[in-house]
C-alpha cells in the first residue's frame, strides 16, 4: 500500500445529483479524492459508483451540484460542461466495466493511438508508448492483435492506454471482475507500480480482500448517496455497512 498521501485534494464533489427517467442515481454525493492516495469507493449494484465516474469524467453531465479538479498548480477547475477529451487532458483517465480496445490492433498500436495525441512529437509518442510497454509487462505480446488477449491482459491493456495520457487521476471501474485470485494479484501490483509512479487512484470495485489489501481509504455510497467512509478494517465493520452492503455475514 502506497504511502504517498500528500492530503491535497484533487477532486471535490459537493451535493452531486444525477436523475435518469425519474431515478436518483446520484443523490447529494459527497466526497474528496486526495493526491496520492488510493480510495475505495464501493456499495452495492446500482447505488451510483460507475454514474459517479462518468460524471466526473464528463461522460454525463449533473443535474445539479459542483465538481472541482484542482490542477497541478492549485488552480480550481469547476466541471460541468466539458467534455471527456478535455478532461483527459487535465489529467483524469479512467478504465471500463468492460475493456474497450481497438479490437483490430497490436497491443502496441492500442498504445501509441492514445500516445500520439498526448505527446508533442511522433518520436515521443513512440517512446512513451514503449516505456509503457515494459512497465505493464507486455513486451512479449506486443505485437499481438487485441482479439487474442486473456479477459486479464485486457484490463491491463485498459490501464496501459490510460497511462499514455500521462494521468495524474486514474478511475478503475471493476478491474477485477472475472479474474481468477492470481491474476488478481497480479492486477493489484501494477495498480500499485501505477500508484507508486504518483498517480491517484480511485479504486471501484466489490472484491473486498482487495480494497482491504489495496486502499489507504475507503468511501461507501448506499442507493446514490454517502453512507460513510474511513479506514477499510474500521469501515466494513460498521453496522450499517454490514446491514446494507456487505451482509451479516461477513468477516474479514
Amino acid at each position: 500500500m502506497a504511502d504517498n498521501n500528500s492530503g491535497k485534494t484533487v477532486i471535490e464533489l459537493k451535493g452531486l445529483d444525477k436523475h435518469f427517467n425519474g431515478v436518483h442515481a446520484v443523490n447529494q454525493f459527497h466526497m474528496e479524492i486526495y493526491e496520492g492516495e488510493i480510495l475505495g469507493l464501493i456499495g452495492p449494484n446500482g447505488c451510483g459508483k460507475s454514474t459517479s465516474v462518468n460524471l466526473m469524467t464528463g461522460v454525463y453531465t449533473q443535474d445539479s451540484g459542483e465538481i472541482i479538479y484542482y490542477d497541478r498548480s492549485g488552480i480550481k477547475h469547476l466541471l460541468k460542461d466539458q467534455p471527456p477529451a478535455s478532461r483527459a487532458m487535465m489529467g483524469m483517465g479512467r478504465t471500463f466495466q468492460t475493456p474497450k480496445p481497438f479490437s483490430d490492433m497490436t497491443v502496441f498500436e492500442n498504445i501509441y493511438t492514445v500516445s500520439m495525441l498526448y505527446n508533442r512529437s511522433l518520436k515521443d509518442a513512440r517512446r512513451k508508448t514503449d516505456e509503457i510497454i515494459e512497465f505493464v509487462g507486455f513486451t512479449d505480446i506486443a505485437k499481438e492483435k487485441c482479439t487474442k488477449l486473456p479477459i486479464e491482459k485486457r484490463k491491463w491493456l485498459d490501464m496501459a492506454r490510460v497511462l499514455a495520457i500521462n494521468p495524474r487521476v486514474l478511475m478503475l471501474d471493476e478491474c477485477l471482475a472475472g479474474l481468477t485470485p492470481s491474476e488478481i494479484e497480479e492486477s493489484l501490483e501494477i495498480v500499485r507500480k501505477i500508484n507508486r509512479q504518483g498517480v491517484t487512484v480511485l479504486f471501484i470495485e466489490h472484491v473486498m480482500s482487495a480494497v482491504t489489501n489495496l486502499c489507504e481509504r475507503v468511501i461507501v455510497m448506499i442507493e446514490g448517496r454517502f453512507l460513510t467512509e474511513g479506514k477499510p478494517a474500521d469501515v466494513m465493520k460498521e453496522p450499517e455497512v454490514i446491514r446494507a452492503y456487505l451482509g451479516e455475514d461477513y468477516a474479514l
